[in-house]
């Protein structure tokens, strides 16, 4: 499960620097970067819950 948090908090950094970048810049490559990134971050969020709600079983 750390190993889960790990790779969610440097996706939700790279998220960050990705989405500031447009908005402050407006980079268009930045957006695009923040919108992957936010797709990977769901896909963990859900790998998250699915670990938690069985650690919780436990």
């Amino acid at each position: 499960m750390k190993d889960l948090i790990s790779k969610i908090e440097a996706e939700f950094e790279s998220f960050q620097k990705d989405a500031n970048s447009q908005l402050e810049s407006g980079n268009k490559a930045a957006g695009t970067r923040a919108r992957k990134a936010s797709l990977e971050l769901t896909k963990l969020f859900k790998e998250f819950r699915k670990v938690s709600v069985e650690e919780g079983k436990k």
